[in-house]
């Protein structure tokens, strides 16, 4: 085998030298890193969403700061522009109930009310709907097919929802006859939910 030449050896010995593929001239691949801010945005992102998580869940579970304090009072119009005001149902029990179409637990709550208003209509039991963030043709759609018959106010602006602390439907208050919140349900109602909140309005002069 015949010796390789100085100059030869000492270019076999750096390695093989790039390839052309198709025109393009290949070598080693190119890293390009990321910057700062985007790795520490993909960092904490995550964290805030648990976080923000964690404080919903928090809110299911602590008691409701409007426990035990009169109801925020509100004056809306329903779904035909009839007057809605909480204080005309001073002396009743109420039910006030934050709820929107795209809601499917509305779907399984409204028979339930339906139900509830049946049983205690000699209570006065009055159940009042706001409609959260939604739009009135599909609230009314909503109505006519659950066949529910009590008002369904329009909280155009948000402000009702933000007076009771409302994040998201479904979400019930449970007033007694002095006005007072007596209950509040985070989330949808079940059947035995129902039964005692209800407790807490019917029957308490």
């Amino acid at each position: 085998m015949a010796a390789l030449p100085r100059g030869a050896r000492h270019l076999r010995a750096a390695g093989p030298a790039p390839t052309e593929r198709g025109g393009l001239r290949l070598g080693r691949p190119v890293i390009r890193r990321l910057p700062f801010a985007y790795l520490v945005t993909a960092a904490v992102l995550p964290l805030l969403l648990l976080a923000l998580l964690a404080g919903r869940l928090t809110l299911g579970a602590a008691p409701a700061p409007l426990i035990g304090s009169a109801a925020p009072d509100f004056a809306l119009a329903d779904l035909d522009g009839n007057p809605v005001r909480l204080a005309d149902l001073r002396g009743r029990p109420v039910i006030v109930n934050f709820w929107a179409s795209y809601c499917a637990s509305c779907v399984e709550e409204f028979p339930l009310l339906k139900t509830a208003m049946t049983q205690h209509r000699a209570d006065g039991l009055a159940v009042v709907g706001i409609v959260f963030q939604d739009r009135s043709e599909a609230a009314r759609a909503f109505m006519a097919r659950m066949q529910a018959t009590w008002p369904a106010a329009m909280d155009v602006t948000g402000e009702v929802a933000q007076s009771y602390g409302v994040f998201a439907p479904p979400e019930s208050f449970f007033i007694d006859r002095q006005g007072r919140v007596a209950g509040r349900q985070i989330g949808e109602l079940s059947r035995g939910d129902l039964t005692r909140q209800l407790g807490l309005i019917i029957g308490k002069e």
